[in-house]
């Protein structure tokens, strides 16, 4: 199976060839099993900073920063065909995925002193991680208890954060923090830079079926100056949720890819295994099974930019944008889930092997229908816009 960018949709001769030159990349670079063990010892490691900043040097890792900022002023349509395509390519850069929900947040509210230093480091390819989720706040942000009292000339934050992406691989926390009980759950909350490396910062791996992912951070009397602060003191929880329609549509984007390059494996596969005298592809069974997948990962493709185009474009209300985009969010990620899951079953025991990549697959396909909102908390969205609280 060829992934195209082209069935159902239209894009712009340099969006073609942009996908074009990620997929060749990734396939020169990442494209043998050899050479993927080798940028993540073994699978241990999920993100190689030199293949990244190699992407960064081409321009891709600020596909969607501002020119001014040292970006390649990009669309959000142009941002999820990168990821897709390094996604389908299996390039192992996971903390792309954190660096763009920080991006957007910079992109939004930071100042432009803040966007200078922050985006430009970013589309120079620096990782920067958020962190949010807490032991006792993970869907329930209103819960957030990480405290930062103000202190002479910035805020002193105590607390820990867990499940941040890419925190052991960042150069900055972009942190969501207490600074007052007053008004409602959400209100008092206020989005801090932190570098990794300032004196009480401590973060520790959470070991994981897809390697080195996610983290604990602990924070001790760590200071963070006034300038620190990105955005409007007590009002994190509003700029947080006008990123998520982004931070969806990346997630889809990375699910298409996954989508993609696991169907493909799986249709090398069932072409080459025979049993019974022919190949396994051609028995009713499995092709009209592979047939159900086709449709529903292409499917997922269409919604992907079909709603980034729309968030784009300013189409729709955001309440009608928001459903849209944790429709594909969901859509995308569990049909990515499900190919990889058929897929092993098809295989059978060449499925479950280490050998062949499916049972990575199928391991990598679990935590997107869980970060970035889980996928039950997407379905409150979209019934929620639908008039159902």
């Amino acid at each position: 199976m060829t992934s195209t960018l082209t069935q159902g949709m239209v894009f712009t001769d340099e969006q073609q060839a942009f996908a074009e030159s990620i997929r060749d990349f990734c396939q020169r670079e990442c494209g043998t099993r050899e050479q993927r063990d080798a940028l993540t010892d073994d699978g241990a490691e999920s993100h190689n900073q030199a293949l990244y900043q190699r992407m960064a040097d081409l321009g891709w890792a600020g596909v969607a920063i501002p020119e001014e900022y040292g970006g390649s002023g990009g669309s959000l349509v142009d941002q999820c065909i990168f990821f897709q395509e390094t996604w389908r390519g299996l390039a192992p850069i996971n903390g792309a995925g954190s660096a763009s929900t920080v991006g957007g947040c910079y992109k939004r509210f930071g100042t432009d002193a803040q966007k200078q230093s922050a985006l430009g480091a970013m589309a120079g390819g620096t990782i920067m991680a958020i962190a949010i989720s807490e032991p006792e706040a993970g869907s329930d942000v209103g819960n957030i208890a990480c405290r930062a009292e103000a202190a002479d000339g910035g805020y002193v934050v105590n607390g820990q954060k867990t499940w941040c992406s890419s925190a052991q691989i960042a150069t900055h926390l972009l942190l969501i923090a207490r600074t007052s009980r007053e008004g409602s759950r959400h209100d008092g909350l206020t989005m801090l830079e932190i570098p990794v490396d300032a004196p009480g910062v401590e973060i520790r791996p959470i070991d994981t079926l897809g390697g080195k992912e996610v983290n604990d951070v602990f924070l001790t009397d760590v200071f963070v100056p006034d300038g620190q602060v990105i955005g409007e003191p007590g009002r994190a929880w509003k700029q947080v949720m006008a990123g998520l329609n982004g931070e969806r549509l990346v997630c889809a984007a990375q699910g298409v890819g996954m989508a993609e390059r696991t169907l493909e494996d799986l249709l090398a596969y069932v072409k080459e295994r025979k049993q019974f005298g022919k190949a396994i592809g051609t028995f009713q069974a499995l092709r009209h099974r592979i047939a159900d997948l086709a449709i529903e990962v292409e499917c997922s493709r269409l919604i992907t930019y079909d709603v980034a185009t729309r968030v784009e474009a300013g189409r729709g209300s955001e309440p009608e944008l928001q459903r849209l985009t944790s429709m594909a969010k969901v859509k995308v990620t569990e049909t990515a889930k499900q190919v990889a899951l058929e897929g092993l079953q098809m295989m059978g025991g060449y499925g479950y092997a280490t050998e062949y990549d499916m049972q990575k697959h199928v391991r990598m396909s679990l935590a997107p229908p869980i970060y970035a909102g889980t996928n039950e908390i997407q379905r409150e969205i979209i019934s929620a816009t639908l008039g159902l609280r």
